[in-house]
């Protein structure tokens, strides 16, 4: 499988996620050369987004550069651009930064490039209702949640009021329960004293989802308990309910209840899916490989792609042994990709399957409130609100990371302040602009991938 020149064997890497970057890692002293390439420059820990969006946890904290992470590693280079395409014939990917583009050869190719925020099929929700998946993101909605408390602040109306203190978080998986907690905290004990003419803690938070449950991949008892613990705290949840419409000044649904088939609520969010990367639809129509309903692609038992061994995918991109699309799946799958690079550096061509090891699934509701399950081990409180906590904080990279995410939990949680709450309005400005930008390289490349179909 591998060149037998001189010149070092070339992997190549798109994206800087968790797969991506575990599988560098896990390359560093192979005899090999990498090229990690990714629109942005910074390795996300994505599942505390949330506490960046409430004011808890700056960017910096959960995002570190990509050429940081890998700074000692001789054998890595890092690529800012964005794949629009992959030729698997002449092994090139081809990349845009900003206009100008490439072509990069590769041996062996790794496409870790993960997944976005799904609207199933209305992505005109996306402007009012923006989902959690970047700092862009994150920072967007840490503009609209303190901005709400502050245009009611001012608002003398007392029906637009109402509309500037209503949340509505739509999608009750592990995201939207954790948003919906941190809101209620938020307005109930962290802002409080903070207003003259609101009290915070009259805002309402409602919690959506279109399913039957909350958190429906817990087994009933924990779930259960979260519920319990988000209506202790005032939240309010509607599930069986589908959001039908989304406006600026707020959202309808399906609900048979006459009250709940609208809500008014200036601020909305949504966490009711994912789909995967345009990457996989690319890969699909260049090798025939299929895809599943998300539209991840369908991979050998090795995570390679079908009549191409040299091609892998990994993480949420990957379609495999119906795995659930968490970081642990990513980090392993990275993880074993590489050591089959390595073996077959080495001249071993025997291929293994991937098998994924379960460490557990946990959530947290707010302080002192969590639920986790580990092998047959259920836990709930506080137990679990710090295993919480010490899984999130072994999920950060750098010493200088994690001693500033324990100094904003310290004040968060053993006090009542939130150390991130400055807002811009170039935070949302920027992030349109970036958007128009994309938009045309998005069509160029569809278009690209239609005519090569």
């Amino acid at each position: 499988m591998m060149n037998s020149t001189a010149r070092r064997h070339h992997v190549v890497i798109v994206g800087g996620g968790f797969g991506g970057v575990s599988a560098a890692k896990a390359l560093r002293h192979a005899p090999v050369d990498i090229t990690i390439i990714d629109r942005t420059n910074h390795h996300l820990i994505q599942p505390l987004l949330h506490q960046v969006a409430t004011g808890i946890l700056s960017e910096g904290d959960i995002a570190r550069p990509i050429r940081d992470v890998l700074r000692d590693q001789p054998n890595a280079r890092v690529v800012l651009g964005e794949v629009f395409g992959i030729d698997l014939d002449t092994r090139h990917v081809m990349t845009d930064t900003i206009g100008e583009r490439r072509r990069i050869p590769y041996d062996s190719l790794i496409v870790a490039a993960g997944a976005s925020q799904s609207y199933f099929g209305h992505p005109e929700f996306a402007r009012e209702a923006p989902g959690m998946k970047t700092i862009d993101d994150a920072l967007e909605l840490r503009g609209r949640i303190f901005g709400a408390f502050e245009m009611a602040e001012r608002e003398l109306d007392p029906a637009a009021r109402r509309r500037w203190l209503t949340f509505v978080v739509i999608g009750a998986g592990p995201t939207g329960v954790e948003l919906a907690g941190q809101l209620a905290e938020l307005s109930r004990r962290s802002l409080r004293g903070n207003f003259r003419h609101i009290d915070p803690a009259e805002a309402r938070v409602v919690l959506l989802d279109a399913g039957p449950t909350i958190l429906a991949s817990f087994p009933e008892t924990l779930r259960d308990r979260a519920s319990r613990d988000l209506r202790d705290m005032g939240v309010e949840i509607h599930v069986g309910t589908m959001v039908t419409n989304v406006d600026k000044k707020g959202i309808a649904t399906n609900s048979l209840e006459p009250r709940w088939r609208r809500f008014e609520a200036a601020t909305k969010i949504w966490a009711a899916g994912v789909e995967a990367s345009p990457l996989g639809r690319v890969l699909a129509t260049a090798s025939r490989a299929e895809l599943d309903r998300a539209g991840r692609v369908k991979v050998e038992p090795d995570c390679s792609l079908p009549r191409h061994p040299e091609v892998f995918v990994i993480g949420d991109l990957m379609s495999l042994d119906q795995l659930p699309g968490v970081s642990q799946v990513a980090i392993q799958s990275g993880r074993h990709v590489a050591r089959t690079i390595v073996r077959r550096a080495a001249g071993d061509p025997t291929t293994e399957p991937f098998r994924y090891h379960d460490p557990g699934t946990m959530a947290t509701i707010s302080r002192l409130r969590a639920i986790a399950m580990v092998g047959t081990m259920r836990v709930s409180g506080v137990v679990a609100w710090l295993l919480w906590l010490c899984v999130r904080l072994m999920m950060l990279t750098g010493f200088k990371a994690r001693l500033s995410v324990v100094s904003n939990w310290t004040v968060a949680f053993l006090g009542r302040g939130r150390a991130q709450r400055v807002i811009t309005t170039q935070q949302i400005f920027a992030r349109h602009a970036l958007e128009g930008h994309r938009r045309p390289n998005a069509i160029a490349a569809a278009s690209a991938t239609n005519a090569r179909g």
